[in-house]
């Protein structure tokens, strides 16, 4: 019986993995039901002050995205909702919901907050961790979405004793409803994706660490008090309205813990506490931050750079020693921690401050929902995947993100959701399209005559406004030439914000629109299509950085950063009267990808592409497919690692859509995003042109040969971890193994934690055990990194037999032919071990290819040579440059099940513009007055894009007709960069945006303003 395929996707959670998967289904072409059951979307990450290792403002890079897809004409929004019952099979499921009453009407709410004003009822406010009040009537945070009231059933006067009712008198729209009722929706979807997140553990049990007492708080809680929507408005005090001189962060609560079944490792604990004593200290850099750890699993992307900064530039004290209590002084109040010290001693140390970093649980609703959708959970209560499709559950159609399959930071979480929605698009892509709706705006206004610019200056928490006045700056842009009014917004990001300022533009007749607030690089878009909403043209907009241009370099000059911010807004009005409406030109667009590399994660990003409809090509530069899989023999849960690779190279070679070029290299890129063109040559060298519209870099890592780390090279006993993988395949006779971890990593040539390695060598020592229980396993290393569900390994190796033993990198294990000698940190006594092999755990590193595919496409890479993406965060796998992407290795060193999700995500993004019918141009590139042009070449010759060539055109002038070579712009290829502006000798080049009277106008500003000041 064939099933009819719904066009239409449930993504159940509206934290950071709903919103992004909904927004790359919606992307390409699916209508999306995002359902949450809370009052508002953001999930967890709403509630952080910063990220690490970039320490952004978590509202900053969150805002856009939730603005994004409240205003997607594919998503429609179901908060407050809850899932009764999936029913149905993959591609045509019905989803039965119970949306809450909020008792308030959604459509006639506006988020005043009058009625917030008048609530009598105060209760403990779940949003800020209970560490400040809210009203009955309420708004879970600033900038929330929808920005809709909510009334608590539970605490409010009217609902439980008829009395009260001042929210629905003083509610100018009639918007409060106290008799409105639970509903039930039914919803005809074709796939699934789980996304509900997780709970953060509840150390309420745990009294010997004094979780009543006011000065001991949560990780969760912390965030909220260095928050500038937090309970003390960003200003880090004590219960006692005091500043903390000494805080002590407590690390592994409710984690790595057996005797509260929670075995596993949280993943993200370790580094939120390092970013937290590191905005302490921004806060106060007198502050002593103290964090008491196990290991400092800092195994992500820029995260043990990031730790290494907050040891040595912050001077944030790293003590290795769980502590068994806190104690509480009776009559003074203060807290004491005793510990042991690496020497064994018992050492006592007070401190005004305790955070307990919680670990990241599967909530009691996540295994509710599980059971509604009737897919399996592991052992700890999280929803079950393979490694080798992590996003799919036992049950066809139902796809899992994020924090609900394991605990994962950020960026993994974004890649999963990415990968979802390419799960649920492949299994959709015949229904493409079927419940698409497209948006459409207000005509745009003719703009004619004076300028009238209004002003917006971001508070942006304490990133601005902790030390640039704000205030001062918005009645400073008021009194400039030109400008109609000045406001200021907390977060100019946020959706009521942006609604707000659609609003001032029709208040005042604006025909400008100036913001000062962060980077143009991930906010300019928002703040343009609210322009283009209220009827402007976008490009009458100008976004000033007065973040990191001013408040992020100035932090300890307040005065000399306000001055600044001053300048800084008055050169943008200065520029922004001189701005024009532009126009993007629409571009034809190819359908299919090229994915460089087939490994583990090119095959997987090419099937995912290919499977969503499009056709796609392989290149690979060796004669086999599967990469460094090839040398990894087993994988982390025992089975053989051909019991993945074989059948998925066997589903690539066989399907229609994909065709493979094997022991080829990539040698040239021209075009841009939907019609790359290139030149692909074999080892024979012969070459062949090669049309795409999207590519995905997936060309991987290498092990590192480590000589000249720990003896490699002069005894032949002394291997690397994939040199035993090959052994342990053959007849392995070893009794006596060493393994030696960061062998070439973690220090000044390669300052990366290299993420597998530990997870590897557990793996491998529990292989050589369970070959020959006799045998005698050690690993030396300097911390355990075996995050998330892998901790799980290393209890089972100490279990069997395995000896874990401490190395400092001051004192480096001596290899001899035979033997080990190595100091154990942690009993203090220097070892002597027998070894018939020792196996040296040497790092991931980027290809020296990379170096010759970066220019071609126009892509960066990181100080270690891996690509980089555009933001670590909340765009993993996308390049600044457009249409191209990357996953897996390349990006950084991951393990199999990450680097497959990765490329599930790369395939998502490609998607999102593949799924397109045709493309629009930038509106901002370069713009030729052929009167003036001369026909040199010069712009020609420093053009990075191959965008602006030279043609003979014909002219006529005065009667005389002739030929003459002109320069012309290809508007699909021009970057905006204005090179060619900047070499005309002539002038004949204007870069539109950026143009000539536009930049003097600033420069001219500088220079006039500074004479009048003297």
């Amino acid at each position: 019986m064939k099933t009819d395929i719904t066009g239409a996707v449930a993504v159940v959670g509206g934290g950071i993995a709903g919103v992004q998967a909904s927004l790359d289904l919606a992307n390409s072409g699916y209508k999306v039901y995002l359902i949450e059951s809370g009052p508002t979307i953001g999930g967890k990450m709403a509630q952080l002050d910063k990220t690490f290792p970039t320490s952004d403002c978590a509202a900053c890079i969150l805002s856009p995205k939730l603005v994004e897809a409240s205003r997607h004409p594919n998503i429609e929004l179901l908060a407050y909702s809850e899932v009764l019952a999936i029913d149905g099979v993959a591609g045509d499921f019905t989803v039965k919901l119970k949306k809450k009453a909020r008792y308030v009407d959604e459509t006639k709410c506006t988020g005043c907050g009058d009625c917030i004003e008048k609530c009598p009822k105060k209760v403990s406010d779940r949003f800020n961790e209970g560490l400040a009040p809210r009203k009955a009537i309420y708004l879970a945070f600033p900038q929330a979405v929808p920005r809709v009231m909510t009334i608590d059933p539970d605490n409010c006067i009217y609902l439980n004793k008829g009395k009260c009712g001042n929210c629905a008198k003083v509610c100018k729209r009639g918007a409060v409803d106290y008799t409105q009722k639970d509903l039930e929706l039914s919803l005809k979807v074709g796939a699934v994706i789980l996304a509900a997140g997780f709970e953060a553990f509840n150390p309420a049990g745990l009294e010997a660490y004094r979780p009543e007492h006011p000065d001991v708080v949560t990780s969760l809680q912390f965030e909220r008090l260095l928050n500038a929507s937090g309970p003390y408005h960003g200003h880090l005090q004590t219960s006692k309205g005091k500043e903390p001189k000494k805080i002590a962060f407590i690390q592994c609560v409710g984690s790595r813990n057996q005797k509260l079944s929670r075995k596993y490792c949280s993943s993200v604990c370790c580094m939120y506490a390092v970013k937290q004593a590191v905005i302490a200290k921004e806060h106060d850099p007198k502050i002593e931050c103290a964090i008491f750890n196990i290991d400092i699993r800092a195994f992500g992307k820029g995260f043990e750079e990031f730790y290494q900064r907050a040891k040595n530039e912050k001077k944030v004290r790293f003590i290795r020693s769980r502590p068994s209590c806190v104690e509480a002084d009776p009559l003074k109040g203060e807290l004491r921690i005793p510990y042991e010290e690496e020497d064994g001693s018992i050492a006592h140390e007070e401190f005004d401050m305790v955070v307990l970093s919680i670990g990241i649980g599967a909530s009691e609703s996540g295994k509710e929902l599980a059971r509604i959708a009737g897919v399996g959970l592991t052992g700890a209560g999280f929803i079950s995947t393979p490694i080798e499709d992590p996003m799919s559950t036992n049950r066809p159609g139902v796809f899992a993100a994020g924090a609900v399959q394991g605990p994962k930071d950020i960026p993994d979480t974004v890649a999963q959701a990415s990968g979802a929605a390419a799960k649920a698009g492949a299994l959709l892509s015949s229904a493409r399209g079927t419940l698409e709706s497209k948006k459409e705006f207000p005509p745009e206004k003719v703009v004619e005559g004076e300028p009238k610019v209004g002003v917006v200056v971001c508070h942006c928490g304490t990133n601005i406004g902790g030390f640039v006045n704000v205030p001062e700056v918005v009645r400073y842009a008021g009194t400039l030439e030109n400008v109609a009014v000045a406001r200021e917004e907390m977060y100019a990001c946020s959706e009521d914000a942006q609604e707000r300022i659609k609003e001032m533009i029709a208040e005042h007749g604006l025909n400008r629109v100036l913001v000062a607030s962060c980077t143009p690089r991930t906010h300019e878009p928002l703040f343009q299509e609210s322009c283009r909403d209220a009827g402007l043209n976008p490009y009458l907009f100008e976004l000033v950085n007065i973040r990191e241009h001013c408040s992020w370099i100035h932090q300890q000059e307040p005065e000399k950063a306000t001055e600044k911010a001053k300048d800084i807004v008055r050169m943008g009005v200065s520029r922004i009267r001189h701005l024009a409406p532009l126009y993007k030109q629409e571009l034809s667009l190819g359908h299919n990808a090229l994915v460089l590399g087939g490994g583990i994660s090119g095959l997987n990003a090419a099937l995912e592409i290919a499977e969503n409809g499009f056709e796609v090509l392989i290149v690979e530069k060796e004669a086999e497919l599967g990469g460094l899989l090839r040398d990894v023999t087993a994988l982390q849960d025992g089975r053989k690692t051909r019991e993945i690779l074989i059948p998925l190279i066997e589903k690539v070679r066989v399907h229609p859509l994909i065709k493979v070029l094997t022991g080829s290299e990539l040698v040239e890129v021209s075009g841009s995003v939907g019609n790359f063109k290139g030149r692909v040559r074999d080892t024979a060298g012969r070459e062949q042109e090669v049309k795409f519209a999207v590519a995905v870099i997936a060309t991987g890592a290498e092990e590192l040969s480590p000589a000249g780390y720990f003896s490699y090279g002069e005894f032949p006993n002394v291997i690397t971890q994939s040199e035993l993988e090959a052994k342990l395949e053959g007849d392995f006779k070893a009794k006596h193994v060493v393994m030696v971890q960061c062998a070439g990593s973690r220090n000044k040539e390669r300052p990366y934690c290299s993420r597998v390695c530990c997870i590897t060598a557990v793996k491998n020592a529990l292989r050589i055990k369970k070959m020959d229980p006799s045998a005698t396993v050690h690993v030396l290393y300097r911390e355990m990194r075996t995050y998330g569900a892998w901790e799980e390994l290393y209890s089972r190796a100490r279990a069997a037999g395995v000896r874990f033993i401490a190395y400092s990198d001051t004192r480096l294990p001596w290899i001899g032919e035979k033997e080990v000698r190595v100091y154990d940190e942690i009993t203090g006594f220097d070892l002597e071990i027998d070894a018939d092999l020792v196996v040296l755990s040497a790092p991931l590193v980027a290809p020296a290819t990379n170096r010759q595919i970066a220019p071609m496409f126009k892509v960066p890479l990181d100080s270690n040579g891996f690509f980089l993406e555009v933001h670590i965060k909340l765009r993993p796998v996308d390049f600044a440059t457009e249409g191209v992407f990357l996953c897996g290795t390349a990006q950084a060193p991951k393990l199999v099940d990450e680097s497959i999700a990765q490329a599930a995500a790369a395939a998502s993004r490609a998607c999102t513009i593949l799924s397109r019918k045709s493309l629009e141009s930038s509106a901002v590139i370069s713009k030729v007055n052929a009167d003036l042009c001369v026909g040199c070449g010069a712009c020609e010759a420093v053009c990075p894009y191959g965008a602006i060539s030279l043609k003979e055109v014909w002219i006529e002038k005065q009667g005389i007709s002739y030929k003459a070579r002109k320069s012309g712009v290809n508007p699909a290829l021009c970057k905006g960069c204005g090179a060619c502006a900047m070499s005309c000798p002539t002038g004949a080049l204007d870069q539109q945006h950026f143009r000539n009277d536009q930049l003097l106008a600033q420069v001219k500003d500088v220079f006039t303003y500074s004479e009048e000041v003297r």
